[in-house]
């Protein structure tokens, strides 16, 4: 049965769990029935019987019987004898045994020629010392008839009965699997187009179908992300990786074509390092963003004291022609690391775009529900008309710094990946030949004041 459909070996199975169950109902019911009649023929000779003894009793020796005095009733018949046990009225069924001493009150089964009689006696005192018997018998219900009822009944309705419950297995099976053959199509359809963007959309429910369902919408949303990260990723590195590679790949040539002077075979190392520097430090940044896009490196939200962290990183890192205006006591929730990244990324930036003797000015303060850090310049700084696009991967207001002295233009577009990693966004505020100010906004909700 290893290639025939789980919902074909489902119906088989619950088809047999029905017969199994139809068997065992089957067993009880003759168990049941039996002990059912049996009961019910014992209540009903004794209520014969006690019917029966209002109306029978002795007037001056002789016997008397009421109107509603029955001999044979429901089965039962009734019979009265003297005191020393001879018959007075009724009859004798012809198989049963007429010798059964009495027994007041006792109901029990005697054995008769043919039969299994039910009897029960009751004494019916008429003074001290006289009186009459007054004997009820039943025969005792035949089990193996209703036995053979039964099994010829279960035999003529067991075929209807296992048709019927393998095509509604099926259909019940059938009906409960529906939503798996959504889930085995869409995913099909995915594999042969290629078409990540397909979901599976089964309607919200708490069934473990619609679970599986929405784990699989998780789980294609996520390789939606990370073949999208991976193709930016690649056309990202080929793109931006030509140039210095076109470069070192012209110097080596030039260096083995002529024969060049110590002085020029150092200017042309110079050269191949700093391309080699700019490519490591351009697929270092290429990488930490794809890790942050597929969240292979998410965010270790803690708290953070905001106004110790930038001081101590431009304490390290020793900036020049620095100003550090710091509320104290700001405390954020967030990646101390990714945090330290993003300050150190609009540092950079003001430098490297900033005057050659100019000033950069970091700021930090609450202002209205929000944690502000900002980071200013008197550069060149933006025109209105690209100040969207700088936020754009490889994109550079000033193209002639794009070269060796340029970084890649990966940082802004990393700050603001950072920013909204925090639940933040980022501003920005230029003026051309006057300067940027670049500022985060963190939301209410990140700040804590909470110790740790």
């Amino acid at each position: 049965m290893r290639r025939v459909s789980v919902k074909i070996r489902l119906a088989v199975w619950l088809t047999l769990l029905m017969a199994l169950l139809w068997g065992v109902l089957l067993a009880v019911m003759l168990s049941v029935s039996s002990r059912v009649a049996l009961r019910t023929a014992r209540q009903q000779l004794t209520d014969g019987v006690r019917s029966n003894l209002t109306q029978v009793g002795l007037t001056e020796g002789k016997l008397t019987m009421g109107e509603s005095f029955h001999f044979y009733q429901n089965g039962v018949s009734t019979l009265v004898y003297s005191r020393n046990q001879s018959l007075l009225a009724g009859q004798v069924p012809v198989s049963f045994a007429g010798d059964e001493h009495f027994q007041n009150g006792v109901l029990r089964t005697v054995s008769g020629a043919e039969a299994r009689y039910l009897v029960l006696d009751m004494w019916v005192p008429s003074g001290w010392e006289d009186g009459v018997w007054v004997r009820g018998l039943m025969e005792e219900p035949e089990s193996g008839a209703t036995t053979r009822n039964l099994l010829r009944t279960a035999l003529i309705a067991l075929p209807l009965f296992i048709l019927l419950a393998a095509l509604g297995s099926y259909v019940i099976a059938r009906r409960a699997f529906r939503p798996l053959d959504s889930i085995t199509a869409t995913a099909a359809a995915i594999s042969e187009a290629r078409d990540l963007s397909r979901r599976i959309s089964l309607p919200p429910g708490r069934d473990e179908f619609s679970r599986l369902a929405a784990t699989f919408d998780s789980l294609f949303a996520r390789l939606e992300r990370s073949f999208e990260a991976e193709k930016q990723f690649a056309a990202d590195a080929s793109h931006e990786l030509r140039t210095p590679v076109a470069i070192i790949k012209g110097a080596c040539e030039c260096a083995l074509k002529y024969d060049e002077t110590e002085e020029e075979r150092l200017e042309t190392l110079t050269m191949i390092q700093r391309q080699t520097d700019k490519m490591a430090r351009l697929i270092s940044q290429l990488l930490a963003m794809t890790r942050l896009e597929q969240g292979t490196e998410a965010p270790r939200l803690e708290r953070v004291e905001l106004t110790e962290l930038i001081r101590g990183h431009c304490r390290e890192q020793g900036y020049e022609r620095l100003t550090l205006e710091l509320e104290e006591g700001v405390a954020v929730r967030g990646d101390a690391v990714l945090l330290t990244r993003l300050l150190q990324n609009l540092i950079e930036n003001a430098y490297k775009y900033g005057r050659p003797d100019g000033r950069v000015w970091v700021s930090l303060a609450r202002r209205e529900g929000e944690v502000v850090l900002s980071v200013r310049d008197n550069g060149i700084g933006i025109p209105p008309d690209q100040q969207e696009k700088i936020w754009q991967r490889f994109y550079q207001v000033d193209g002639a710094r794009s070269g060796e002295g340029g970084g890649a233009g990966l940082g802004l577009a990393m700050v603001r990946q950072i920013a909204q990693l925090h639940g933040g966004h980022m501003t920005v505020d230029s003026v051309p030949d006057a300067g940027s100010a670049f500022t985060l906004h963190l939301p209410a909700a990140a700040e804590t004041s909470e110790k740790t």
